[in-house]
């Protein structure tokens, strides 16, 4: 995993879906149909009630020896949301080489997740609960395919990639690396 945003390489391809998942993340009907996905998702993660215990362990990738990967639409509707969460931390190219560098999440503070309510899916099925282990894939691999029809079904570019991959190509101008500088 890259130490730093500069690592990253993001080539004209990414530039455009960045630019079509801020867009498409923007709407009214695809942001539904994603927040109504994500309910979905907290229903039968209610129903199953695994334990959670609020370390933040899950936010430090290089500790846990995981990664968070997503789709792009997800990275896009997390950072825009993000602006209507109180506390919400701005997500910087600071802020990435930061969490890059920590091997965590940009968004967690003080062991919190400060984007909770905009989260995406790897954030929403995953539990350090070992019992949540069972269900949590299969309940994982459906909403997947929802989000992937949800794509196909608006002609979004689909992606999965890492977490703050995606994070980065989102970056707004005048940053050098994103996407949606010329």
């Amino acid at each position: 995993m890259p130490l730093n945003l500069a690592q990253f390489r993001y080539d004209d391809a990414d530039r455009t879906n960045a630019a079509q998942w801020l867009e498409a993340a923007a709407r009214d009907d695809v942001r539904t149909r994603l927040h109504q996905i994500y309910a979905d998702v907290a229903e039968q993660v209610t129903t199953r009630a695994p334990a959670c215990w609020a370390s933040g362990r899950c936010c430090h990738f290089e500790k846990t020896g995981h990664r968070l990967y997503t789709t792009g639409l997800e990275a896009a509707a997390t950072v825009l949301d993000r602006a209507h969460i109180p506390g919400a931390p701005q997500l910087t190219p600071e802020a990435l080489d930061r969490a890059l560098a920590e091997g965590a999440c940009p968004f967690q503070v003080a062991n919190r997740c400060a984007v909770h309510p905009a989260r995406p899916l790897g954030c929403r099925v995953y539990f350090c609960d070992r019992t949540a282990q069972a269900w949590q894939h299969e309940l994982s691999e459906h909403a997947q395919a929802e989000i992937r029809q949800l794509h196909d079904e608006h002609h979004i570019p689909y992606h999965y990639a890492e977490w703050r991959y995606l994070l980065g190509a989102l970056l707004p101008p005048p940053h050098p690396l994103s996407p949606l500088t010329p």
